[in-house]
């Protein structure tokens, strides 16, 4: 990554940060609060930057961004009930209302489904199954949805080469507690170690585990090249942000104000892509740097092997629900 590539963010966020306290001063401008659980300094933080200087320069400043990073209202759960209450306006959160609210359509939780982030869009926002999540969320959690934000695919790290399924029985992997990822990487061969997420590098360190997942930027900021030698790219799952809004809030709105805000969560969505795109080359060329071997597999049999797992999480979804991935994967090219 360019020198730039740091002073064009931090040029940004000067931008965006005058912008906001400039809006401060306006008489009657109307805040808009936008909640994330990350801290600064990443996609999400640009994403929404990005919107909060559309949202004032296209509102003359009538309309306020108030970013809250680092979970400071809460986590996921937190603000959900904050939104299904009316009480906090949107958010870029994860996939929890999901799991909450239209459980039976998100496949896009499961591993080794969705082959490209282009798949995973189209399935969100083109497909009956999306359309039908996104009508739940509503009528059961009260949320608006706006739109789903890339996140950089998930591959593995092990100190062993893995190059093909064969090579991870046995091997003592760290997880998250998400079952269905648990159940997938199970049928694949290794053991599952759930572990909460600040203890990976001590656990790796003492052997408790020999490997873990997640995308490219868990390995770089732990400095994992300290105790694991590979990454295996097997590009099992993009786990999307999601642009959300509280109905009680959206219905307050006039017809020019939505559609003002839906314009600029479009551009914010392209360009957190763009950011989260030139980040995970970055980490990948330091990575590298530091002394990772990257071991680019072929994901086909992977996901053969998991396919029994990733049949048993898709029979408990909506009917329609594997017709449209398929009709995703085809419609991306993927």
């Amino acid at each position: 990554m360019d020198a730039g590539f740091g002073l064009r963010r931090m040029g940004r966020a000067f931008v965006a940060a005058s912008m906001l306290l400039a809006g401060t001063a306006i008489a009657g401008a109307q805040q808009i609060e936008v909640h994330n659980t990350m801290g600064p300094g990443g996609s999400e933080e640009a994403a929404i930057q990005r919107f909060a200087e559309i949202v004032s320069e296209r509102s003359d400043g009538r309309l306020e961004i108030a970013p809250y990073l680092g979970g400071q209202l809460g986590g996921e759960t937190d603000v959900l009930e904050l939104m299904n209450l009316g009480q906090t306006q949107m958010a870029l959160t994860g996939g929890l209302f999901m799991s909450q609210y239209a459980e039976e359509y998100d496949a896009v939780t499961i591993p080794f489904v969705f082959p490209t982030w282009e798949s995973v869009e189209h399935f969100l926002m083109e497909t009956e199954s999306g359309k039908a999540m996104q009508e739940q969320s509503l009528q059961r959690g009260n949320l608006v949805y706006l739109g789903p934000q890339m996140r950089a695919f998930r591959h593995m790290t092990s100190n062993r080469a893995i190059n093909e399924p064969a090579d991870l029985q046995g091997l003592p992997m760290r997880m998250p507690q998400v079952p269905v990822w648990m159940d997938v990487w199970e049928e694949l061969g290794v053991q599952t170690v759930v572990i909460p997420a600040p203890d990976i590098y001590f656990a790796m360190r003492t052997g408790q585990i020999q490997a873990h997942e997640n995308s490219l930027a868990s390995p770089y900021t732990r400095q994992m090249w300290e105790v694991q030698d590979y990454i295996i790219t097997t590009a099992h799952l993009s786990f999307p942000w999601h642009w959300v809004a509280s109905a009680s809030w959206w219905n307050g709105l006039d017809e020019a104000d939505q559609q003002l805000i839906r314009e600029a969560v479009e551009e914010a969505r392209a360009y957190g892509y763009e950011v989260e795109q030139e980040r995970d080359a970055y980490y990948r060329e330091a990575l590298i740097e530091n002394g990772m071997t990257f071991i680019d597999v072929d994901q086909a049999p992977f996901r053969a092997v998991a396919e029994p797992a990733v049949a048993r999480a898709l029979e408990t979804m909506a009917d329609t629900v594997q017709a449209d991935i398929e009709a995703s994967i085809a419609a991306t090219g993927g």
